[in-house]
């Protein structure tokens, strides 16, 4: 009975949809938009969002365990999701898993396993080996990582103001 019930809470996901947000250049100045949560539950509307918009950063925080950053750098959709096991409760996790062709992680391993692109901000000036390091801290929620992720990339103000703006809502 209690398995129906996680999946039943899991495959509504935009209730555990915290935030979906935007970022791109504009004029050379990044802006931040915050997008409706429907995005959070269809990977595909995520990849035409940022197709839509060139250079643009989707992140996606889920439930403040696991975020998704997507990218289209030169025609390539990249993708990071901060925790693989993820896709073992949330659909959006598991369709990530599903377009890198990667399996579920084993459920014996305690620690966190990103899945994805580590380079998808390297042209931002973000390397593999700073965002690895943000994605080993055991004790950072999803939505903390973001705010990290959104500072070291030039725009934590901006996104600040309007996933707190979400939140006083």
């Amino acid at each position: 009975m209690q398995a129906v019930q996680d999946d039943q809470q899991h495959d509504d996901d935009d209730e555990d949809v915290m935030s979906v947000v935007l970022a791109y250049r504009d004029g050379g100045a990044w802006k931040v938009d915050l997008m409706p949560d429907s995005f959070g539950d269809d990977l595909g509307a995520l990849l035409s969002l940022t197709r839509g918009q060139p250079g643009s950063v989707a992140l996606v925080d889920v439930a403040h365990e696991f975020f998704l950053a997507v990218r289209l750098v030169a025609g390539a959709e990249r993708l990071l999701l901060s925790d693989a096991s993820a896709a073992a409760d949330w659909d959006l996790a598991g369709d990530v898993l599903d377009v890198l062709d990667l399996d579920l992680p084993d459920e014996d391993e305690d620690e966190v396993v990103p899945a994805g692109d580590l380079e998808i901000f390297a042209d931002l000036g973000l390397s593999s080996v700073e965002l690895e390091d943000l994605l080993d801290d055991p004790d950072a929620y999803a939505d903390e990582m973001l705010s990290v992720l959104a500072a070291r990339l030039g725009f934590g103000e901006a996104y600040e103001r309007v996933v707190g703006a979400e939140d006083a809502e």
